[in-house]
């Protein structure tokens, strides 16, 4: 029912939008028998928001994948690199949270770990809104940061390297079935934030696959069940990623070598110092605008990003 939804609205934008390229040639028609130049201000403007309103839509092509239209987990783990590694993860937080906020999705902080001095080990992430995973997949692979130390006495340049994952939330009994038997779930005392209840009770939650030795935590909530309902969350997310992998191993059978977002195969550079500039390394696109980038302006990245996807999907 989800997707005839969403069908049916697209199928309504663009039968409006032929009705209003139909009305703007008979204005142009209308104009030019009656030589009327007063028509013509208003033309361009109506020409200028259905070009606006047609390039939206030929991005959302690139929303073809069963799960674009879901909400995303999204989750920043600090790479080699110690306490700049973990700064680096937190700035790319305050980043995607700014750009959910941006956009007017709702976040929730699923799970964290702190560092021991600054930033964070590890950080899951909900985001919730219309097509979020469609729009942050483009964000799963390392992020690389080359700046001047603000940890180090002797200023000296520093290269970081984060891993964000972005996976499609799971529905629970449609995209993945658990058997409970395949289930050890454990609590223990949060090690994190939350004063002296959270870190004298067992409210945290560790549950294990055991089929496939996945393990996912939550230690962020006051209670046991809500922990464990986020891990689960987690854990059905990142089962559905599983399941999405070998079919994708299998397409790549016929298809061709598939590459991986892994470490080493970073997929954007943010470049602090010797001068001031972010780039994709997948699209080519770059800014010199990196306050802007890191204070949430992500669109023409992630833009750049879909239409490359739209284009291979033409090909």
């Amino acid at each position: 029912m989800r997707r005839l939804s969403a069908q049916r609205r697209m199928v309504e934008q663009w039968r409006g939008m032929e009705k209003k390229s139909l009305d703007i040639a008979d204005l142009i028609t209308l104009a030019t028998e009656e030589d009327d130049t007063s028509l013509q201000d208003g033309i361009q403007s109506e020409v200028g928001a259905l070009t606006t309103q047609l390039e939206k839509l030929e991005l959302e092509l690139a929303f073809s994948g069963e799960f674009d239209s879901r909400n995303a987990i999204l989750s920043i783990h600090a790479g080699a690199g110690g306490t700049e590694s973990m700064d680096w993860a937190d700035m790319l937080l305050r980043m995607y949270l700014r750009w959910a906020e941006r956009r007017g999705y709702k976040t929730e902080v699923l799970d964290i770990t702190l560092g021991e001095e600054v930033g964070v080990k590890s950080v899951t992430i909900s985001v919730s809104g219309d097509y979020a995973f469609g729009y942050l997949k483009s964000e799963h692979g390392v992020h690389r940061l080359v700046r001047l130390s603000p940890f180090d006495s002797d200023h000296a340049r520093h290269t970081s390297f984060v891993l964000v994952e972005v996976l499609p939330e799971a529905e629970t009994g449609t995209d993945v079935s658990i058997n409970p038997d395949d289930l050890r779930i454990e609590a223990f005392r949060s090690s994190g934030p939350g004063g002296q209840h959270m870190q004298k009770t067992s409210s945290a939650v560790r549950i294990t696959h055991l089929p496939t030795g996945l393990v996912v935590t939550s230690q962020n909530e006051r209670s046991q069940h809500q922990n464990k309902d986020i891990a689960m969350r987690i854990l059905l997310s990142r089962l559905l990623e599983l399941e999405l992998e070998k079919q994708a191993e299998e397409k790549a059978k016929l298809k061709g070598k598939r590459i991986e977002a892994g470490w080493g195969n970073q997929i954007r550079s943010y470049v602090l110092h010797p001068y001031r500039m972010v780039k994709d390394h997948r699209t080519d696109y770059e800014t010199g605008n990196t306050e802007a980038v890191l204070a949430g302006e992500l669109d023409d990245f992630i833009t750049a990003y879909l239409r490359s996807i739209a284009g291979r999907q033409d090909e």
